[in-house]
């Protein structure tokens, strides 16, 4: 298994976690890992990941916004720091300034264009924070 598919796999059971106690869907802010996420889409290896990790058929929607990044302190509490891959772009290149803003200050402030919504995509998602949408 591949570095942003373990990553998607831990992004996948955090989106399970939130979705189960009712918080808004997380932001989908790394585009390899999102690449990882494109390439599984509507396979049965991403139905048996999403049930492994999630619980629960987890969509995949588009979602604009940009900010704080707000799970980031659930994915440290499980599985540590996040690794490079969440600061990689689909060309493989790292954005060396946000990974060590990260280091540095312990939190993640990007954009995205998309995230997970609860069951095959056609449920909603619950909403984002009003300041967290561009």
């Amino acid at each position: 298994m591949s570095t942003a598919t373990t990553e998607l796999g831990r992004f996948l059971t955090i989106t399970g976690q939130r979705f189960k106690t009712g918080q808004s869907a997380p932001e989908m802010f790394s585009p390899a890992v999102d690449a990882a996420w494109h390439d599984l889409l509507g396979t049965l290896a991403y139905e048996a990941l999403c049930r492994e990790t999630a619980g629960q058929p987890i969509g995949h929607v588009a979602n604009n916004g940009h900010g704080p990044i707000g799970w980031v302190a659930a994915y440290e509490e499980a599985y540590g720091p996040l690794p490079e891959i969440w600061f990689t772009d689909a060309d493989g290149n790292v954005d060396r300034g946000a990974i060590a803003r990260y280091r540095t200050t312990g939190t993640v402030v990007a954009e995205w264009d998309c995230g997970p919504a609860g069951g095959d995509g056609d449920d909603v998602a619950p909403d984002q924070p009003e300041t967290a949408r561009r």
